[in-house]
């Protein structure tokens, strides 16, 4: 892989109490193979100094996938889970049609649902 294919550095702050992020992260992990991908799994429970230190409440985290790549960006939400599945060939059509401008808010507000009600599920819902 040339200096310009090379991927940049991302790390993934996910919630690594939840079995569906655990089984989701394994799955990328398997379709990455050995495309050179980049990516560092940081289990948000485990990264709360660090959250802080970025600006970001690990409380807030927990409510969404958030990434920084390696200039230090930040990305949430459906923007990170679109910047990271742009990065593995068979994941790249699913990441153009989430980021469609009528598509992607609508993702948003049933992405926050579905985690809220799932945390509520599990009694670790933020107040």
């Amino acid at each position: 892989m040339s200096q310009k294919q090379r991927l940049t550095q991302l790390y993934v702050y996910y919630d690594g109490a939840c079995p569906i992020c655990r089984r989701d992260r394994a799955r990328y992990e398997q379709w990455a193979g050995e495309t050179g991908d980049t990516v560092t799994w940081c289990d948000l429970n485990e990264y709360g100094e660090h959250l802080h230190a970025i600006g970001v409440d690990p409380e807030v985290a927990l409510l969404s996938l958030h990434l920084e790549d390696a200039e230090g960006r930040l990305y949430e939400g459906i923007d990170a889970y679109v910047l990271l599945m742009k990065r593995v060939t068979r994941l790249r059509p699913a990441a153009f049609f989430m980021a469609l401008p009528g598509v992607k808010p609508v993702l948003t507000a049933v992405y926050k649902r579905w985690v809220r009600r799932r945390l509520a599920r599990e009694g670790r819902l933020p107040s």
